[in-house]
């Protein structure tokens, strides 16, 4: 039996991202099939954050929190929901992180900076990192990886590749959501006492 250190999962992100990643079987293999789906997910990025952010639009729940000035955004923040269309720039500016973030996924090393981008994405919302405004409860977080994890599947699946290709890459990406969604959960936990 593996000793794992509990307290060191809260304060080591390395440790805790080793311990997530061997425990589901996330590994080389599945970072291969990651980057492997990469030429194919390229040309579907855009239609895919258009659907998030059409269906992040159909909840005042969801949408509410584009409202405050995004972090790094500097152009006109709208006064009300009523005026914040999915057209706003600054939705297009969140649109285009997501992207980008799509586009990590597919391209770069999964190395300690990964690791480290990986962590800042639940970081950012919260109002631990970027806009103090910006606070949007885990429910809604959870909500919105359901949404990429059926939307990226889906994807992968009309893709047509290969049977075993397929089952790989949606494995690989199955692991690596999970490993996102540790990543993001922790920073809606409240400290214990020490």
């Amino acid at each position: 039996m593996k000793h794992i250190d509990e307290d060191h999962l809260e304060v080591d992100l390395g440790y805790r991202f080793g311990y997530v990643a061997e425990f589901m079987g996330f590994g080389p293999d599945d970072v291969a099939a990651i980057h492997g789906a990469a030429p194919h997910l390229a040309p579907v990025v855009a239609p895919l954050v258009d659907a998030v952010y059409d269906k992040l639009h159909t909840y005042d729940a969801t949408w509410r929190h584009f409202l405050p000035r995004q972090y790094g955004y500097d152009g006109d923040v709208p006064a009300g929901l009523d005026q914040l269309t999915p057209d706003h720039p600054q939705i297009a500016f969140r649109k285009q992180h997501l992207a980008r973030y799509l586009t990590t996924l597919v391209t770069k090393p999964y190395d300690g900076k990964m690791l480290e981008y990986l962590d800042m994405v639940g970081k950012i919302h919260t109002p631990k990192a970027g806009s103090k405004d910006l606070d949007v409860p885990l429910v809604q977080m959870n909500a919105l990886m359901g949404f990429v994890a059926d939307a990226l599947t889906a994807t992968i699946l009309g893709l047509g590749l290969p049977r075993d290709v397929e089952a790989r890459t949606l494995r690989a990406f199955g692991k690596l959501l999970w490993v996102q969604n540790d990543l993001i959960t922790r920073h809606f936990q409240t400290p214990t006492a020490a």
